[in-house]
């Protein structure tokens, strides 16, 4: 049955891409469709709905046509999506297409026409995030998003914010020029990653969240090594001596399948250009409707007191061709489906990590279970520093990684997407092997 419907649908594929890629092709639905008709099909056999996940999670035909939906280097393998994703080329397209269209009359096609497509984005970013419309704003990146909420907040000299030693650095800086301008005090909670529970992370950050705490800022995903902190039970904390927080999605949003109420985040921001594919410099700040009013806005507003989320939008001239493209960024995430991303993430670093890291000079550095880390994770291998091994895998296997040395954290951070098939892992697994073995 399974070999049959690969087939068909192999042929199917064949067909349309025999089509030349013109506008035409990837404006319409059949640009993805066949992601959907092809789950469609496995829902059909004669398995339950968990095998179907399961089955479709290993199924490398299928991933073989995503990965083909993107523009992938043919040479260079690149597994540091962690930075920055890569757009599918129904995304590249669209941008190419509002993009050229503004430039028959710019005033006209971007002020009267696709400025109006925000408030429909901005209602289905609400729906993915889990949250209302009114509490979500459209901006450029993580950084933006959450400097606009460190540097907005209402913060008197004296008053304490719990920050941690793997905070992204644009955060950890904001926070340090709050606390050299304003004279705020920052707490910083010392955790050693993957070398403690959960109860551990919760207990080190318990011990900084005293009643005189105003804020806790909560790194959910840790980029230096993929760690997934317990976010709600830190925010738990937090609220219960009255404390507001701040909770950075950079690297979880719509990678893993959290909402962000389920955080407990007050403040959120996140990067719709790493895991949603989104154009390069596009993200998303949420702040909840009755905190609005009190957060001033980064580039002033007509009414800085107002609770209009979209006060947070008052950039000026922007480029709309690069917002719009969001809505197909959506659309494929959604043809895939959250759940199955997920688990197809989950799915990829368990086979490079697991075929690695019984090699006695390879150590896997994160911790891959599901429940602490999903598609980061950091490998080491004796012998050679961070920069070293990074290097030696460009230089002489072609892969692309990003080295860290930061902290406590040593080691390469490995990031595939979804368009990275078992095949570009058997690369890398290859890779790591010769490299621990000369």
């Amino acid at each position: 049955m399974k070999s049959t419907l690969r087939r068909s649908f192999l042929r199917k594929i064949a067909t349309a891409s025999a089509i030349p890629l013109v506008p035409s092709f990837l404006q319409q639905a059949s640009g993805t469709s066949w992601i959907t008709d092809y789950k469609s099909a496995y829902a059909k056999t004669p398995v339950s709905q968990t095998s179907h996940v399961e089955d479709l999670v290993k199924d490398e035909t299928f991933w073989y046509q995503i990965k083909n939906m993107y523009g992938c280097s043919p040479g260079l393998l690149n597994l540091n999506n962690g930075g920055v994703s890569p757009q599918p080329l129904v995304v590249q397209e669209a941008f190419e297409r509002y993009n050229r269209l503004c430039n028959e009359a710019p005033s006209y096609y971007m002020w009267r026409v696709l400025d109006q497509g925000r408030e429909p984005l901005r209602n289905r970013l609400a729906e993915l995030a889990g949250t209302s419309s009114e509490e979500v704003a459209i901006v450029r990146n993580t950084s933006e998003a959450l400097e606009t909420i460190i540097f907005g907040l209402r913060l008197e000299k004296g008053d304490k914010v719990v920050v941690c030693n793997l905070d992204y650095p644009n955060m950890a800086n904001a926070w340090k020029q709050r606390a050299h301008r304003d004279g705020i005090i920052l707490k910083e909670v010392q955790l050693d990653l993957p070398n403690m529970s959960n109860d551990q992370v919760v207990e080190a950050f318990a011990k900084q969240i005293t009643n005189d705490v105003k804020i806790v800022h909560i790194t959910h995903l840790v980029n230096w090594n993929g760690h997934i902190l317990p976010s709600k039970r830190i925010a738990d904390l937090a609220h219960a001596v009255g404390a507001k927080t701040i909770v950075d999605g950079a690297h979880s949003f719509a990678h893993l399948q959290d909402k962000i109420p389920a955080l407990g985040a007050d403040y959120y921001g996140t990067s719709l250009h790493k895991w949603l594919c989104a154009p390069f410099g596009t993200g998303l700040i949420y702040v909840k409707k009755e905190l609005i009013s009190e957060l001033y806005p980064l580039l002033a507003s007509p009414d800085p007191e107002s609770d209009d989320i979209r006060k947070f939008e008052n950039l000026g001239t922007r480029s709309f061709a690069i917002e719009q493209a969001i809505g197909q960024a959506l659309d494929f995430h959604y043809a895939i489906g959250g759940a199955l991303k997920q688990a197809r993430l989950q799915y990829l670093k368990e086979y490079w990590a697991l075929a690695v890291k019984d090699h006695p000079r390879i150590q896997v550095r994160t911790d891959t279970h599901p429940d602490r880390s999903c598609a980061l994770c950091i490998v080491y291998v004796d012998g050679y520093t961070a920069a070293d091994l990074g290097s030696r895998l460009h230089t002489d296997f072609k892969i692309h990684t990003t080295s860290i040395e930061y902290s406590n954290v040593e080691g390469v951070r490995i990031t595939p997407h979804v368009y990275i098939v078992k095949d570009d892992l058997d690369r890398l697994i290859s890779a790591l092997h010769s490299l621990a073995e000369s």
